[in-house]
């Protein structure tokens, strides 16, 4: 595991813009973290930096929401897990099914967490008025990227 501290809302941006050009379809970004720390606002430059240009709405009510080419780059599921009770809730939303994906989750613990050589698992921590340590856990296929982007940030 590694951490990195993210000290403004640039930033952020500036990881989100890191990791949009890593991820590849079928990658998992697992965003763990207490309410305001952060998930949905890098899941936000995320999405901006694959090329999306609307306003992107939290998924907390949809669930999921897609973002399809050619407004990104590739094709992403933005979820939000928060309101779901496990597992058997996540193979109801059906978000394995079509193309590859990148996959941008937040609260992936409420389904058992998202595990696999395609994730990488984000723990943010930290509030509005402080830093932000994000402590990660990349999946073999995430491990030299995410060390190259964990790069930038010390």
């Amino acid at each position: 595991m590694t951490s990195i501290t993210i000290a403004s809302l640039a930033d952020m941006e500036g990881l989100g813009a890191q990791l949009a050009a890593a991820a590849q379809p079928g990658d998992v970004i697992a965003l763990s973290g207490d309410l305001g720390a952060g998930k949905s606002t890098l899941a936000r430059a995320i999405l901006h930096a694959l090329g999306f240009a609307g306003e992107v709405p939290s998924p907390t009510f949809a669930l999921i929401l897609p973002y399809d080419t050619p407004e990104v780059r590739m094709p992403v599921i933005h979820a939000d897990f928060y309101r779901l009770e496990g597992a058997g809730d996540l193979a109801e939303l059906g978000i394995d099914s079509g193309e590859p994906a990148l996959l941008i989750a937040e609260w992936p613990e409420r389904v058992g967490g998202l595990a696999g050589a395609d994730t990488l698992q984000l723990q943010i921590d930290g509030s509005d008025a402080s830093a932000r340590h994000i402590s990660a856990v990349p999946g073999a296929n995430w491990a030299a990227r995410w060390q190259q982007i964990a790069g930038e940030f010390r």
